[in-house]
C-alpha cells in the first residue's frame, strides 16, 4: 500500500479515536463538590459585604479579605437570598443532606449527634446515579451508640457515602487540633471506621480536610473509577467554636503541586504539620489597627486578638477553597465540575477562648452584613447564607441570583445535574434553570421552624425592636419579597411580623398592621400548618392546631387525576422535573389501568373532610409509595419500605377540601396497588377512601 495512504489512514484512525474519547469526556456527568463551613456569616465574604467596608475607607470599620472566594464570585454565580434550613448546625446540615425542610425533617432544633434518618441523602441519590461519593470533615449526625465505631447507626458509610474522613461527633468539631486538644482535650478523627487521631500531630483541621479532599480527588482521577463522576461533601468545622490559629503560613503555590499536601507519615500527615500549633496570624491582620472611637484625631488601636483569630480562620478557609479550585484546573476537570460554597448558619457570638480574650461579637466585622440577628435567630442575620457557585461554561461569570431559595434545594439541583429525578420526599426544587439561564425556574419554598434558647444579643448596632428579643418557638416563611416571622410562639393564632426584606433588610418596618396585609397574615398562618407534620422529639405549640382546608378556585368533580410517568425508577421520584406519559381522570386512588411498562403513578385529588377534628389515616402498598397531604409528608413508604407493611398517621383537619398526592412505584409487570383508609378519632372502624370522599379539578388551586 502507498506510504502516503497508510499515513492518511493512520491519522484518520487517530482522529476518530480522539473524537470518540472527546465525546465520552463531553458526555461524562459533572463532578459535584459541596463545601460547607461552620458559622461563617453572610457578610464575612468579601464579595457579599467585606469589600464594601474596605472600599468605604472608614477606619472605624475593620474588614477581612477573601480573595479566592471573591474570585469564585467573579467567575461564577452568587445567591443573595439563599437561606439555611435552620439557624444552627445539626438541623441545617440534616436538611441539606436529605433535601427536606424543617417542616418535614427528622433532625430538628439543636439535636446534634442525632442519627440522620435512614432515608434518601445526597450520598444515596448520587451513588445510585453512578457517582463515587466522598464525605470529608464534620459530620455530627451519627447517632449516639458509641461503644464501637461501626455501631454508629448513621455513619456516613451507612448514609450513601463510599468513604469518610473527619470528625464524627459534633463536639469534636469545637476543637481544630484533634491530637493536641489545646482547649477542650483530645478528639477523634475517623478514616471510615478507624480512629486515626494519634497520627495527626499538629494537624489544623482546615488544612487537614483540604489536604484529604485534594488527595481523594487526585486518587479518583488516577484510579479505576476515573470514568465515573464524583460527589464530595466537604464540611469544614471552622470558624465555629475555638478560634484557633494554623501552625504557619499557607504553603506557596496551589493545586496539584502546591498548597497543602497529604504526606501520609505519622506525625506529619500533611505538609503544615510542623511549627507551633495555634500560632500563625495572617500578616494583613497581625498588625492591623482601627479607629475604635470613630475619631480620626485619636490614635488607632490594634485589633483584639480574638478578631485576628476569627479573620485568620476565615482566610484559611479561603485559601483552602482556592487550593481546591486550582487543583481542578490542574487536573483539567474544572469545566466539568460544579463547586458550591455555603455556610450552615449565620455568624455567632462564640469563641470558646479563655476569659483573658475579648469576647467575640459578629458586629466587629459586620459578619452578618446589613442584616440583624445572629446564629440561633430567624432574623436574616441568622439564616441568610453566603452561597457561591462555580461551573465554567455553564454559569455566566458574575451572575447574581436574587430569588429566594434554601440549602435543601441542592438535593433536587444535584439530582437534575446528575440526570436523575429527585426523590418524591424532596421539598426543594432544582436551581439549574436559574444557574444556567435555561428553562423556567420553579419557586422555592422557604420555611424554617426552630426552638431557640436565649435572646437576640443587645448589640447597639441592632434596632431596639430586636435587642434582647426572646426566641423561644420561632417560624419563618417567605412569599415573594415578604418574609413573615414569629417569635416565642404560644399558639397557631399568634400573629406574624411581616417584612419586605428586599427593601427592608434590617426587618424594622413591620407591615402586619398595615392595610392590605390582613389576607397575607391569614395566608401565612394557614401555610405554615399545611406544609409540615409534627415530630414528637421537637414539639411545637401548633402541633394539634386544625390544618385549614384549601380554597379552590373552581368547581370540583368526583374523582382523581391519575398521571403515569414512564421510567425504570429505583425509588419513588418527584414529578417536578418530569413529563407525564399519560393523564386521565379516574374514580379512585390505585384504580389504574395496568400495563407492562415500568414507571410511577401519581394520583392527585382532594379529600373532603366533613367536620373539624382529628383524623387517622392508614396505608399499605404492594410497592414503594409516598403520600403528601398538602405539602406535608403523610406517609413515606419508599426508602427501605417492606411491601404490605401497614403505616398509620394522625392529623388535625378543618372541614373542607384538603389536597392529597399519592405516588406509587411500578417497577415490574406486576400490578402495583395501594390501600388508603381513614376515620375520624371518634369512629371505631376504618373505611376506604372512596369516590364520594375524593374530588378533582382540572384547574389550579389558589
Amino acid at each position: 500500500m502507498n506510504t502516503k495512504l497508510i499515513t492518511c489512514y493512520f491519522f484518520i484512525t487517530i482522529f476518530l479515536i480522539f473524537n470518540s474519547l472527546q465525546g465520552i469526556a463531553q458526555t461524562k456527568r459533572p463532578n459535584i463538590i459541596y463545601i460547607l463551613v461552620d458559622d461563617m456569616g453572610y457578610g464575612d465574604v468579601g464579595a457579599f459585604f467585606q469589600n464594601q467596608r474596605m472600599k468605604s475607607n472608614d477606619r472605624s470599620k475593620p474588614y477581612q479579605i477573601t480573595p479566592y472566594l471573591d474570585q469564585m464570585a467573579a467567575t461564577g454565580a452568587i445567591f443573595t437570598q439563599q437561606y439555611c434550613n435552620a439557624p444552627v448546625c445539626a438541623p441545617s446540615r440534616g436538611s441539606l443532606l436529605t433535601g427536606v425542610n424543617q417542616g418535614n425533617a427528622h433532625v430538628r432544633d439543636n439535636q446534634f449527634d442525632k442519627a440522620l434518618e435512614d432515608n434518601h441523602t445526597l450520598g444515596t441519590v448520587l451513588k445510585q446515579a453512578g457517582y463515587q461519593t466522598m464525605a470529608v470533615g464534620k459530620w455530627g449526625l451519627q447517632g449516639t451508640d458509641e461503644k464501637v465505631a461501626p455501631n454508629w447507626p448513621a455513619h456516613p458509610l451507612k448514609r450513601g457515602f463510599d468513604s469518610y474522613f473527619g470528625y464524627m461527633r459534633h463536639k469534636d468539631g469545637h476543637e481544630h487540633y484533634p491530637y493536641e486538644g489545646l482547649y477542650g482535650g483530645k478528639k477523634e478523627v475517623y478514616d471510615n471506621y478507624v480512629n486515626v487521631a494519634d497520627e495527626l500531630a499538629k494537624c489544623y483541621t482546615t488544612d487537614l480536610w483540604t489536604a484529604v479532599a485534594k488527595k481523594q480527588i487526585v486518587a479518583h482521577e488516577k484510579g479505576k473509577d476515573a470514568d465515573k463522576p464524583f460527589f464530595m461533601y466537604l464540611a469544614y468545622d471552622a470558624p465555629h467554636a475555638v478560634l484557633e490559629l494554623p501552625t504557619q503560613a499557607y504553603p506557596k503555590g496551589l493545586g496539584l503541586n502546591g498548597g497543602v499536601q497529604w504526606i501520609g507519615q505519622k506525625g506529619q500527615m500533611i505538609n503544615t504539620a510542623s511549627g507551633i500549633p495555634d500560632s500563625f496570624v495572617y500578616p494583613q491582620y497581625a498588625n492591623a489597627t482601627y479607629d475604635n472611637d470613630n475619631n480620626p484625631a485619636t490614635t488607632e488601636v490594634a485589633w483584639p486578638d480574638t478578631y485576628k483569630r476569627y479573620a485568620t480562620a476565615n482566610r484559611r478557609i479561603d485559601d483552602g477553597v482556592g487550593d481546591i479550585l486550582q487543583l481542578l484546573k490542574d487536573l483539567k476537570i474544572d469545566k466539568n465540575t460544579i463547586v458550591v460554597f455555603s455556610s450552615d448558619n449565620g455568624a455567632s457570638i462564640e469563641s470558646y477562648l479563655p476569659a483573658t480574650y475579648v469576647k467575640f461579637e459578629p458586629t466587629f466585622f459586620a459578619s452578618n452584613g446589613t442584616f440583624e440577628g445572629i446564629k440561633r435567630d430567624v432574623l436574616e442575620g441568622g439564616v441568610r447564607m453566603p452561597v457561591l457557585v462555580n461551573w465554567p461554561k455553564h454559569i455566566a461569570a458574575g451572575k447574581i441570583l436574587t430569588m429566594p431559595s434554601m440549602l435543601s434545594d441542592w438535593m433536587a439541583t444535584f439530582s437534575d445535574i446528575a440526570g436523575v429525578p429527585a426523590p418524591a420526599r424532596t421539598d426543594g426544587v432544582s436551581l439549574v434553570p436559574a444557574l444556567t439561564g435555561k428553562g423556567k425556574q420553579k419557586e422555592s419554598l422557604v420555611y424554617v421552624e426552630y426552638e431557640g434558647e436565649g435572646r437576640t444579643p443587645d448589640f447597639k448596632e441592632f434596632d431596639l425592636s430586636h435587642r434582647n428579643k426572646k426566641r423561644g418557638q420561632m417560624q419563618l416563611i417567605r412569599m415573594g419579597n415578604y418574609k413573615s416571622v414569629r417569635f416565642d410562639i404560644k399558639s397557631a393564632d399568634d400573629d406574624f411580623e411581616i417584612y419586605d426584606v428586599v427593601k427592608d433588610q434590617r426587618e424594622i418596618n413591620n407591615l402586619a398592621s398595615k392595610p392590605g396585609f390582613e389576607k397575607m397574615q391569614q395566608q401565612m398562618k394557614a401555610s405554615v400548618l399545611q406544609l409540615r407534620h409534627a415530630n414528637v422529639e421537637a414539639p411545637r405549640p401548633y402541633d394539634t392546631a386544625l390544618i385549614p382546608a384549601t380554597v379552590v378556585s373552581s368547581k370540583l368533580s368526583p374523582g382523581v387525576v391519575e398521571q403515569f410517568f414512564e421510567g425504570d425508577f429505583p425509588y419513588v421520584v418527584s414529578e417536578k422535573e418530569l413529563k407525564a406519559k399519560q393523564q386521565k381522570i379516574t374514580k379512585s386512588i390505585g384504580n389504574n389501568e395496568q400495563n407492562n411498562r415500568k414507571g410511577m403513578f401519581l394520583y392527585t385529588t382532594f379529600v373532603k373532610i366533613p367536620t373539624d377534628g382529628k383524623y387517622n389515616f392508614s396505608m399499605n402498598s404492594s410497592s414503594k409509595a409516598f403520600v403528601r397531604l398538602h405539602q406535608a409528608i403523610l406517609f413515606d413508604a419508599d426508602f427501605g419500605y417492606q411491601a404490605g407493611t401497614e403505616l398509620t398517621s394522625a392529623v388535625f383537619l378543618k372541614a373542607g377540601y384538603h389536597p392529597i398526592s399519592v405516588y406509587v412505584l411500578k417497577n415490574s409487570e406486576v400490578t402495583a396497588t395501594i390501600n388508603l383508609k381513614w376515620k375520624s378519632a371518634q369512629e371505631a372502624d376504618w373505611k376506604n377512601l372512596e369516590e364520594t370522599d375524593l374530588f378533582q379539578s382540572k384547574k389550579h388551586i389558589k
